[in-house]
C-alpha cells in the first residue's frame, strides 16, 4: 500500500509499504478516509525531533473497518471509526485511571520504522475494543472526514481546559495560534472563562481566535516578557495560562503571562531543550499540571455530545491534499499558508 514515509529535513515522499495486517486476535485494520498532519509531525520534517529516514509518518486518522481479529467484540467490517492518536491496552491500571495514554503496553503511530502511521491507505489498530471509537453512520466520506479533528485536537483542547480548572472567574491566556490553541478557545469559552486571551504570531488566526469566542488578541511581538507585559496589560491579571506548543519561546511567554499564585497548564509536545525553572515555579508558588493528553478518555463525550465544536472545527482544516501531494502538505503547514492540512487517500 502507499504511506508517507520520512525522507530527510523537509522532505517526505510516499512509498509503497507492507499492507497491514492483523498481528494479533484483538487487532483490526482499518482502511483510512482521512489523516491529519499535526505542529508535532512538522517537529520531524524540521529536523527538531530526530526520526529514522522511511519511518512511516501521521497519528491522526478517521476510517472504516476492513478486518477484526478473532477476539475483537464491539466492531465489524465497514464500521465508521475515529481513534486517538495513541493506543493503548485498556486493561493496565493507568487505563483504568483513565489515563490510557500512561499505558506501559501502549504507544504512538508512527514516527519510527515498523510502526504503522496513519498517513497511510489503512492502519493496523492494536487493542481494537480499547482504542477504536464508533462515530454516528456517515452518509458519505465528507460526513466522516468531520471527525478528524476528534482524533488529536479537541482532545488536546479538552486536556488543557480540564488541567487548567477553568471556571467563570477565570482569565484564561492561550499561548499559540495553531489549531490546538483555537480549538482551546471553544473549549475554554464552553466551560465558562471570564475573559480568553490569545497571544499568537499571525494576525489571520487570531481573527479565527475571535470568531472562536477569545475576548482579547495578541499579536506577539518581541520577547517573553514584552509579551506578558502585553497580555496583562490587554487583560489584567491572568489565573489560568494554556500553553498549546511546546517551544522555550512559548513557556517562556506563558510564565511571564500568569500571576504569581496562577496555573499553567500545559499540552505543547515539548521540543528540542525546553525546560522549565522550577526554583521560579516555587518562588511564584505556580500550580503546573500537563502532559500527554489521554485522548481516548475524552472521545466518547466529544462524539456524544460535542457535535457543535466538531462542526466550527471542520474550518481549521482548511486544504485537504492528495495523498500523493503529501510534501505539498507538509510545506503548507511548516510555511504556516493553512491552519491545518488534511491527506486523502
Amino acid at each position: 500500500m502507499r504511506a508517507v514515509v520520512f525522507d530527510r529535513v523537509g522532505s517526505v515522499v510516499v512509498d509503497e509499504i507492507d499492507d497491514p495486517v492483523l498481528s494479533a486476535p484483538t487487532d483490526a485494520v482499518v482502511g483510512v478516509v482521512a489523516a491529519g498532519v499535526c505542529g508535532s509531525d512538522l517537529w520531524y520534517f524540521r529536523g527538531i525531533d530526530p526520526v529514522e529516514r522511511g519511518a512511516p509518518l501521521g497519528h491522526e486518522f478517521v476510517g472504516v473497518v476492513r478486518q477484526v481479529g478473532t477476539q475483537v467484540e464491539n466492531f465489524r467490517v465497514g464500521d465508521a471509526v475515529v481513534a486517538p492518536f495513541n493506543y493503548a491496552d485498556g486493561t493496565c491500571a493507568a487505563c483504568r485511571r483513565g489515563l490510557p495514554s500512561s499505558c506501559p503496553a501502549g504507544g504512538f503511530w508512527g514516527g519510527a520504522p515498523g510502526r504503522g502511521g496513519a498517513q497511510a491507505e489503512a492502519i493496523t489498530v492494536p487493542f481494537a475494543d480499547a482504542n477504536l471509537v464508533r462515530v454516528p453512520a456517515p452518509s458519505d466520506d465528507k460526513e466522516l472526514f468531520r471527525y478528524l479533528l476528534a482524533a488529536d485536537v479537541l482532545p488536546t483542547a479538552c486536556h488543557a481546559v480540564a488541567n487548567g480548572e477553568i471556571t467563570g472567574d477565570s482569565s484564561v491566556a492561550i499561548v499559540g495560534d495553531g489549531p490546538v490553541a483555537l480549538a482551546t478557545v471553544l473549549m475554554a469559552s464552553r466551560a465558562g472563562a471570564g475573559a480568553i486571551t490569545v497571544v499568537g504570531h499571525h494576525a489571520d488566526r487570531l481573527a479565527v481566535a475571535s470568531s472562536f469566542g477569545a475576548t482579547h488578541v495578541l499579536l506577539a511581538e518581541g520577547d517573553a516578557v514584552s509579551a506578558g507585559e502585553q497580555t496583562r496589560g490587554l487583560a489584567g491579571e491572568i489565573t489560568t495560562v494554556i500553553e498549546c506548543v511546546g517551544t522555550q519561546a512559548a513557556l517562556d511567554t506563558a510564565l511571564a503571562c500568569v500571576r504569581d499564585g496562577g496555573l499553567l497548564s500545559w499540552v505543547g509536545l515539548p521540543v528540542g531543550d525546553s525546560v522549565i525553572s522550577m526554583i521560579d515555579v516555587f518562588d511564584r508558588n505556580l500550580t503546573l499540571r500537563g502532559g500527554v493528553t489521554p485522548a481516548r478518555h475524552y472521545l466518547p463525550g466529544i462524539i456524544d455530545s460535542m457535535s457543535s465544536e466538531l462542526d466550527r472545527l471542520a474550518s481549521l482544516v482548511d486544504f485537504s491534499f492528495r495523498l500523493d501531494d503529501a510534501q505539498a502538505a507538509y510545506e503548507a503547514m511548516d510555511r504556516r499558508r493553512v491552519i491545518k492540512s488534511a491527506l486523502i487517500p
